[in-house]
């Protein structure tokens, strides 16, 4: 977006767990998922981008071995307690995850109103987020138990989007799973670029999971962005979720998280990436 996100956009994208317009750390919701360590190793990291350090996430399987990446980009929460429970559930299902903080050098988003979020958001230039996401890959690729040459990236809301524009620059990607990955969203460094700009330049399989009472994300939008990819790729699926809001995945977010979409859709991603990253 060329402008930070408004108070009443970010409401409307539903990123955020919060607690009276607050993203809140720490608060225990009844039904938030946390997934443990068992048979895994999760680890918080270091990763060089540009001759600065920003944190980073990841996990494996603990059985000596060389295991498919999968970057996780997270959205407008950045590097949370939910999004590391992400990257350790790709552990257990047999990938080496990784997810960068993506507002480390903005401060991050903990305990952040909702029009900081909006400001820091809309702020970050998307040079800024592909190259941060780029040294999550080059990192994870660096990597013993890595297969290098198998990367499959997914993300959510904002992360949804870095995943089309990250598929689309980045030759390395192997399959792409958008979660309400924002189509027609642009930055201020690239204010004519949006997934649909892009399209030509997506080749690998993707899955789009979309929620159809997204109020931020036209249903017609994804059906027409799935139509005219499918004439450039076949590799193409989207789901679009009766009855699911924007951020429907959120189980540490009462109000918009719908357990039989998220869990449906969470096998179809593993299965995807099962599919063309183990092969």
């Amino acid at each position: 977006m060329a402008n930070p996100l408004s108070r009443r956009e970010v409401l409307k994208f539903g990123a955020y767990t919060t607690v009276g317009g607050v993203l809140t750390p720490g608060v225990s919701l009844a039904q938030a998922i946390v997934t443990d360590t068992k048979g895994i190793t999760a680890r918080d990291i270091q990763l060089s981008v540009g001759g600065a350090m920003i944190p980073g996430y990841d996990a494996r399987p603990e059985a000596v071995g060389r295991y498919p990446v999968v970057l996780a980009i997270s959205g407008f929460t950045g590097l949370s307690e939910h999004h590391k429970d992400v990257v350790r559930r790709f552990a257990h299902a047999g990938f080496y995850a990784i997810a960068p903080e993506l507002y480390h050098r903005e401060g991050g988003m903990q305990g952040k109103d909702f029009q900081a979020m909006g400001r820091i958001a809309g702020g970050v230039t998307r040079a800024q987020y592909l190259g941060d996401i780029r040294a999550a890959a080059d990192y994870a690729k660096g990597q013993p138990w890595a297969r290098a040459d198998r990367i499959g990236v997914t993300g959510f809301c904002g992360g949804g989007a870095l995943t089309l524009h990250f598929t689309a620059e980045s030759p390395d990607v192997t399959a792409a799973v958008p979660w309400y990955g924002h189509l027609k969203r642009t930055y201020s460094d690239a204010p004519g670029v949006d997934a649909f700009s892009l399209m030509d330049r997506i080749k690998v399989p993707v899955l789009g999971l979309y929620g159809d009472a997204d109020s931020g994300i036209a249903s017609d939008d994804v059906k027409r962005f799935e139509t005219e990819l499918r004439k450039r790729n076949p590799s193409v699926e989207f789901m679009l979720y009766a009855g699911a809001p924007h951020a429907f995945f959120s189980d540490d977010r009462p109000q918009v998280y719908r357990k039989d979409a998220a869990e449906d859709a969470w096998r179809r991603c593993v299965a995807f990436f099962t599919k063309h990253l183990k092969a």
